[in-house]
C-alpha cells in the first residue's frame, strides 16, 4: 500500500484547471492501485456547493484509482460557513466527512468552527484528518475514539515571511514530534510555493513523518522539489509501524491502548 500526498499547482483565479493541475503530477508515476490513499489540499475544491465538491471528488476517485481524502471546500450551510471535506473509496463512494475545527487567522471572519472530527476508516486503516491548523492543536487527538495509523493532514500553509523555509521548518517539525508522540504516520499534502493566492504565498510544506526511522535524516520526506509542484509516493511499512507502537506501549508511552 502507497500514501500519496500532493503539492499541487493551484490557482483562485481558475479553479477549473486544478483537478487538471493533479493530475499532470500522475504523468510519469506508476499508476495508484486501489489500497492506495491520495491526500489532496485544503481548499481544493474552490465552489461552496456540496454537490459540485461531491461529483468532482467521486470522477477524480475514477479517474485516478484509489481512495481519495479530497481535501477541502467551503461550504454554504443555510447561515453557516464551515472548511470541510470527505474520503472516498475507488468506486467514488463517501466514506466519512470532516471539518476544519480551528479556523485560522483572517479565516475566522468568513468561516464558522466545525464540530466533526476526521476519524474513519481509510483502506482498512483507522485514520485521522485534521485540516491544516487542526494539526497544530494537540487537544484534537483525544478526542479520537483510538490511535490512529494514519494522520492525514490537507493543507493550504501561507506565511508572512519573505521565503517559505521558516514556515517548512516548523511543518517538518510538527510531524516528526506528532508521529512519534502518537505512534503513527503522518502524511501532508499542501499547495505549491508557486500557486496562486490573494493575499499570502504558500509554503509548500507537504511530506511524510516516519517515528520508525532511526536515522534522523529520515524522520521526515518533504515531497520533491523544494516546495513546488510535486507528487510523493511512500510505501506504507504496517507492521514495522505496529512493532513501533508495541515497544513504545510496552514503555508506557501511549496516552491510550494502541490495539483498542
Amino acid at each position: 500500500m502507497h500514501l500519496w500526498l500532493a503539492q499541487p499547482r493551484l490557482a483562485f483565479s481558475r479553479p477549473e484547471a486544478n483537478h487538471d493541475a493533479l493530475l499532470q503530477l500522475f504523468e510519469a508515476q506508476p499508476a495508484p492501485r486501489p489500497e492506495d490513499i491520495l491526500v489532496l489540499p485544503e481548499h481544493f475544491e474552490l465552489s461552496r456547493s456540496a454537490d459540485d465538491y461531491a461529483r468532482g471528488l467521486q470522477r477524480l476517485a475514477l479517474r485516478v484509482g484509489c481512495h481519495i481524502v479530497g481535501g477541502t471546500q467551503h461550504r454554504q450551510h443555510a447561515e453557516r460557513v464551515t472548511n470541510c471535506g470527505a474520503a472516498f473509496d475507488p468506486r467514488g463512494n463517501q466514506l466519512f466527512q470532516y471539518e476544519k475545527l480551528r479556523p485560522y487567522a483572517d479565516e475566522r471572519l468568513w468561516i464558522d468552527p466545525g464540530v466533526r472530527l476526521g476519524e474513519g476508516q481509510i483502506s482498512g486503516l483507522h485514520c485521522l484528518v485534521l485540516v491544516c491548523a487542526d494539526f497544530w492543536f494537540s487537544d484534537l487527538f483525544q478526542r479520537c475514539t483510538r490511535l490512529p495509523t494514519l494522520v492525514l493532514v490537507p493543507a493550504l500553509s501561507v506565511s508572512r515571511k519573505p521565503t517559505p523555509g521558516y514556515s517548512r521548518a516548523l511543518w517538518r517539525h510538527l510531524a516528526i514530534a506528532r508521529a512519534y508522540e502518537f505512534g503513527c504516520y503522518v502524511g501532508v499534502s499542501d499547495w505549491a510555493v508557486e500557486s496562486e493566492l490573494p493575499r499570502l504565498a504558500a509554503s509548500g510544506v507537504a511530506g511524510f513523518a516516519d517515528p520508525t526511522q532511526v536515522e534522523p535524516q529520515r524522520l521526515f520526506t518533504p515531497a520533491p522539489g523544494d516546495g513546488g509542484a510535486s507528487l510523493l509516493r511512500v510505501a506504507l511499512d504496517l507492521p514495522r509501524l505496529q512493532a513501533f507502537q508495541a515497544d513504545r506501549d510496552a514503555r508506557g508511552f501511549f496516552w491510550r491502548d494502541p490495539s483498542a
